[in-house]
């Protein structure tokens, strides 16, 4: 199975080359990788040029967009502009990040879950940080849920659930339609990626109200949105932040903010969250 990656990247100077000299070092190659150099005033587009150099499956793509960063819609919007650039011959599309050290046979083994069951649309290892002098586990998801980082879905998966929508909630909307439409979201375990930068560490403090947002524009309604706020904020060791989820999700039900599913989506998303909180409480 051929693969294609896009990798968005804002001033990753400092961990490009070493995503990049991961990817080169895989027992299985990219057919195609592109990178999006997104208004970067560093020297990140002069470290993928030394890779294209090198390796004729690499391209670089010059995006300039708004230079605050955000979570959700401009990386997304970044990784739209590399993914107008490929065609469709792949069987599998890999949204990736700048910051990442791939172990060298992660995907030979995403190739072999996609190929060991037609049902798995998307698959994923799991993430870890740095910290004293050891890599742990980033823990800010649940074991069966796939980091935004490292996304790999099958084609016929990712044309069903529309691509990825650019807005905050993106990786959580993308596995959910995935359940919806009958896919299975496989997690590895054995699948260790190095994650060189802390989730949200270059976030504008204006982000803080937009996980509440995203619960509401994923169709939780409020008991649901205010559980998931406190586990996020218990498991990032901020309970402050809850108040600003909560905030967000008013914020966002008073201003009508357009919703990341259909409401035959959100009846179905619904119904998934309470099942799982039910599992987990009675388990």
């Amino acid at each position: 199975m051929d693969y294609y990656i896009v990798i968005p990247a804002h001033n990753e100077e400092k961990f490009i080359g070493l995503t990049l000299e991961s990817l080169v070092n895989q027992t299985v190659l990219p057919k195609k990788a592109v990178v999006v150099n997104d208004n970067s005033t560093d020297g990140t587009a002069a470290i993928v040029q030394d890779y294209i150099a090198k390796h004729s499956w690499i391209s670089l793509v010059e995006k300039k967009s708004d230079a605050i960063h955000l979570p959700g819609s401009k990386v997304i919007q970044a990784f739209q502009a590399g993914l107008e650039t490929l065609d469709d011959n792949y069987d599998i599309m890999v949204k990736g990040d700048s910051d990442l050290i791939f172990p060298p046979d992660y995907f030979e083994t995403i190739i072999k879950h996609f190929k060991s069951d037609s049902k798995t649309g998307m698959a994923g290892g799991f993430a870890y940080i740095e910290k004293n002098d050891g890599w742990i586990l980033e823990n800010l998801t649940d074991k069966d849920h796939i980091r935004g980082a490292f996304k790999a879905y099958r084609k016929e998966t990712f044309q069903q659930i529309g691509g990825l929508k650019p807005a905050m909630g993106w990786d959580t909307v993308d596995e959910l339609l995935c359940k919806y439409y009958n896919w299975k979201v496989v997690t590895d375990e054995s699948l260790k990626v190095k994650h060189l930068k802390p989730t949200g560490a270059n976030y504008n403090k204006a982000s803080r109200y937009k996980q509440g947002e995203a619960f509401y524009t994923l169709g939780y309604g409020f008991f649901i949105t205010a559980v998931a706020s406190l586990k996020l904020a218990m498991r990032k060791r901020k309970p402050l932040l809850f108040i600003d989820y909560i905030r967000g999700f008013w914020k966002a039900k008073a201003e009508n903010k357009g919703m990341l599913v259909t409401p035959e989506q959100a009846k179905f998303v619904k119904a998934y969250r309470w099942k799982k909180m039910k599992e987990k409480i009675f388990k």
